[in-house]
């Protein structure tokens, strides 16, 4: 988490962005992907940091079933995220904050959960949940 945790501070540092941060994780304990939010520096709307993290991983393994990786990300990811998740057949996924808004890990939705549309996702919530929230809280006090 802490290697998310300092991906999301790049996010906001460089390009502005919302500060998420991602890792895709091997089964060894290997970060093997990382992911930031790029919305705003790509002009992307579907450059947030778990599917630039899941792009980057497919790409080094050479294939998109990251079934034996775990994600892990700075913030419960949205339904956009909890599809290319459930797409990819990730078995876990670790996030920090929880997103009243959007959250689609357990929070206002629960497709990453959802056996409905693929796998059986393990979801790990609230680790580093503090620091998560306390980077989101800065970027967003900034903008007021």
């Amino acid at each position: 988490m802490r290697a998310a945790l300092a991906e999301a501070q790049i996010a906001m540092d460089v390009s502005g962005d919302v500060p998420v941060g991602a890792v895709v994780v091997n089964k060894a304990g290997e970060i093997i992907a990382r992911g930031r939010n790029q919305k705003e520096q790509l002009k992307d709307s579907t450059a947030h940091a778990e599917i630039q993290a899941i792009r980057d991983a497919g790409e080094l393994l050479g294939d998109w079933r990251l079934g034996d990786a775990t994600l892990v990300v700075t913030l419960e990811p949205c339904v956009m995220c909890a599809g290319a998740i459930q797409a990819a057949r990730f078995k876990t996924v670790v996030f920090g904050a929880w997103d009243e808004k959007v959250g689609a890990a357990g929070s206002l939705y629960d497709l990453v959960r959802d056996a409905r549309l693929g796998s059986s996702i393990e979801v790990i919530p609230g680790v580093l949940e503090s620091e998560a929230s306390a980077q989101l809280k800065e970027f967003f006090a900034s903008k007021r």
